[in-house]
């Protein structure tokens, strides 16, 4: 007679079961469990395992911001566009007629200019940008602070160098305000205090209603004629963002978009507010420059590198090397090694790599075509920096 035999369905491995019965060491045990687990993976499993997988990771830790920044479309959507608002000028018509142009009236007399800047470095910048608006402004009004906005301590740079600034100081209201130095803290929590005690200190200076009041960073620079036109003619827009041409390192190499966040406020006291955000879609065209990262030292953009509200940007150590700080600049790359921050794929793809060589210097600041040798970094053909 034969008896029933029981076959289980579910397939043993001998190894993994008698390695289950075993009495040894817990170590004994993990290992040979690993090699029950590998033993059920194929060649192409473990190699992806393996050798994908890390990659992966590593390639997320160095290239995760370019991936982020490559996916955008799908992500945040375009702002709303501006209403450009075609800008008239030539210096041999009258400023009754170009006021016509713009369909705004003339004043009797113009009204005050108000220039106001938070400063921290840029002492070239602010030369070129004072030379450029003196004519035009009524009070010159400038905070600096002993802190970045990413909590570094650093000095009084204008009070050092104030007498550079003597064609000034007869319409000049400086001020200083103390750092908080709070670590961790979101750098733009620091720079909004400063801008608020810029409110405060522009109200020390005298502002008064319909006063015209810049607001602009010390490289966002109005063209005098731009501030000409708004303050001899009459009902112009409350609020106006001025369309600047944007260059990079210096004006050899320009970039695609514009630079917007500059504004011309007609002042409202208890309204009017020193911000750097959009506040209108009014956008008066080709009204300026704005030269980012147009430093004479080395040193100069490893500080603002370090001192300024993007500082997350600087993701490697090694994008502080002087010699690397060099190159990026002659090659017009970008200092982070950012992809552009567009947001349709055509854009983004489309304006990849270093920004092409620009040769013309027409139509720049007077005061920069004044003096080419103590300019000369900054006009084309002229990437070499000093270390500082």
């Amino acid at each position: 007679m034969v008896s029933d035999i029981y076959y289980p369905s579910k397939k043993t491995d001998d190894f993994c079961e008698d390695v289950c019965g075993e009495q040894s060491s817990p170590g004994m045990v993990s290992m040979s469990r690993l090699r029950c687990m590998l033993r059920g993976l194929d060649l192409k499993a473990i190699v992806f395992l393996v050798v994908f997988v890390p990659m992966c990771i590593v390639g997320i830790y160095f290239h995760g911001q370019k991936i982020t920044y490559f996916l955008r479309p799908i992500w945040q959507s375009p702002p709303r566009p501006f209403i450009e608002v075609t800008h008239y000028y030539h210096e041999n018509v009258s400023m009754e007629n170009l006021c016509r142009q713009h369909g705004w009236g003339i004043r009797e007399y113009p009204r005050r200019v108000y220039d106001a800047v938070l400063f921290s470095n840029e002492v070239d910048m602010l030369t070129i940008r004072w030379k450029e608006l003196h004519p035009y402004i009524t009070q010159f009004v400038l905070l600096e602070s002993n802190s970045t906005f990413t909590g570094l301590p650093k000095p009084f740079t204008f009070a050092i160098n104030r007498d550079q600034f003597k064609f000034v100081e007869s319409r000049l209201t400086y001020g200083t305000i103390g750092g908080r130095f709070r670590k961790g803290e979101n750098p733009f929590v620091e720079e909004a205090y400063q801008r608020v005690a810029l409110d405060q200190l522009l109200r020390i200076a005298g502002i008064e209603d319909d006063d015209l009041l810049i607001m602009s960073d010390v490289d966002e620079i109005p063209s005098r004629h731009t501030i000409n036109l708004l303050r001899w003619c009459d009902d112009i827009p409350p609020i106006l963002h001025l369309h600047f041409r944007n260059y990079l390192y210096s004006f050899e190499f320009e970039l695609k978009h514009r630079s917007w966040r500059a504004s011309v406020h007609r002042y409202q006291t208890g309204k009017t507010r020193y911000v750097h955000y959009r506040q209108t879609d009014l956008l008066l065209a080709d009204s300026g420059w704005h030269c980012s990262f147009c430093f004479r030292h080395i040193s100069d953009f490893v500080f603002k590198m370090k001192a300024y509200s993007h500082t997350d940007r600087v993701r490697f150590l090694h994008y502080l090397n002087p010699r690397r700080i060099q190159d990026v600049i002659c090659q017009g790359a970008d200092l982070y090694d950012m992809l552009p921050e567009e947001y349709t794929f055509k854009d983004i793809i489309g304006n990849m790599g270093p920004l092409p060589h620009s040769y013309s210097a027409v139509h720049l600041p007077a005061h920069l075509l004044e003096n080419p040798e103590k300019y000369k970094y900054l006009l084309p053909g002229n990437c070499k920096r000093e270390s500082g």
